[in-house]
């Protein structure tokens, strides 16, 4: 037998209480116990307690809304999930609901036994999720206080004894630096992922969520809308991701350039073909070698280079024709990616590479702001040559050169 789920139900109508109680009472393999407020103030009094572990909240309670409710509970510091109960079943809705914080949102009088417990399942895993991820964050921010507390004592010792020491105290001055900037990047890190992490995560639950109700409906327009959102957003996880072990990788100097032989042609078309996904309708990429097939490179690294500008040019250019362009003339390898997409503005492009930067006109694309810097520095591991030409509203082409062996 699981654990028991103590559940709060927020709703201004008895009836209601008596229906939500009777399909947990049909959840066979868990065990629940639900708990029953009628109005808005005596709810936030209780879920200040922090008592539950979800929380059920209808979208009308009298004069208030029930997302007035799951501000006021989040500002208070509510980290256990609420989910809203409404009546009104289309995107204005969700996107409320998502903005408010809900971790989910049911529609009242089609809600089953099957879907209130994936509802309430998924959305105490994320919960706990985003807990350890905050959880982390605190920790890193303990030791950084720590570690720079303890350097800056060593500094102040240093600063009383000779010139030769000096020096050392120079060199400890850099090692803290170093260690500052890394820990802060590590803090970063955690902070960006809290929060890129939780639209693609609540666009997933949601989606989910939905596509058991319109396969009730039998609607497979709006089923297939709902998958595309889910395949969207994992893509947008799984860049996230890479973006950090790369980064991580990077700054931590263990990325080695090691090379082998392997067939540069074959590499593009697998790394083309595992962005088809990322792909919309319109979308297409086309692709075109010359010369030599055979480079001497590290073959990982190249890929990562390869994967991190079709994606962005697959981003940031939702319509049209995608180019990749290879040439090996023995002694360089060229690369080409074009798109024909938004541009980048010109008082950006001075910034184009710095770390976490991202171009004005980037609007609500997801991203971190981190690949073309990533790209940067796998180009100069290469000991390569990185160059793009782009006109605002027109697309962008990034130029890779690097010296090969044989």
């Amino acid at each position: 037998m699981e654990d028991l789920i103590r559940i709060l139900l927020v709703d201004d109508d008895e009836e209601d209480f008596f229906i939500t109680r009777d399909i947990l009472n049909d959840i066979g393999h868990r065990k629940y116990k639900i708990e029953w407020i009628l109005n808005y103030h005596d709810a936030l009094h209780v879920i200040n307690q922090q008592r539950h572990d979800v929380y059920l909240i209808d979208y009308r309670l009298g004069v208030e809304s029930g997302l007035d409710l799951i501000k006021s509970a989040i500002r208070n510091g509510c980290a256990a999930p609420l989910i809203l109960l409404t009546g009104q079943g289309d995107i204005e809705t969700d996107e409320q609901a998502m903005k408010a914080g809900a971790a989910d949102y049911l529609l009242k009088g089609r809600i089953n036994p099957k879907d209130l417990e994936r509802s309430i399942r998924y959305s105490i895993q994320n919960a706990k999720n985003i807990t350890e991820i905050q959880k982390l964050n605190i920790e890193l921010e303990e030791r950084v206080q720590k570690r720079t507390s303890e350097l800056f004592d060593a500094i102040k010792k240093l600063e009383e004894i000779n010139k030769k020491q000096r020096q050392a105290e120079a060199e400890v001055r850099k090692a803290l630096e170093k260690e500052r900037e890394l820990n802060e990047l590590k803090s970063r890190f955690v902070t960006i992922a809290s929060h890129e992490f939780r639209t693609p995560l609540s666009t997933i639950l949601s989606s989910a969520s939905l596509i058991s109700k319109y396969n009730q409906l039998d609607d497979k327009e709006k089923i297939e809308k709902h998958i595309v959102r889910i395949k969207s957003s994992v893509t947008n996880l799984t860049g996230i991701l890479n973006d950090f072990l790369s980064i991580s990788k990077l700054e931590e100097g263990v990325i080695s350039n090691e090379p082998c032989n392997f067939n540069i042609k074959e590499l593009t078309e697998e790394v083309i073909e595992e962005m088809q996904g990322a792909l919309n309708s319109v979308q297409k990429i086309e692709y075109h070698h010359s010369g030599s097939e055979s480079v001497f490179l590290n073959k990982q690294i190249v890929k990562n280079i390869l994967l991190n500008l079709i994606s962005n040019a697959i981003k940031y250019s939702k319509d049209g024709l995608i180019k990749v362009i290879s040439e090996n003339n023995i002694s360089k390898i060229k690369i080409q990616v074009k798109d024909q997409g938004i541009g980048i503005p010109e008082e950006d492009k001075q910034f184009l590479f710095s770390r976490f930067f991202r171009a004005h006109n980037s609007g609500n694309i997801q991203g971190t702001g981190l690949g073309l810097y990533i790209v940067k520095k796998y180009v100069d591991l290469l000991n390569g040559k990185l160059e793009f030409e782009s006109e605002l509203g027109k697309g962008t082409t990034f130029f890779l050169e690097i010296n090969i062996g044989l």
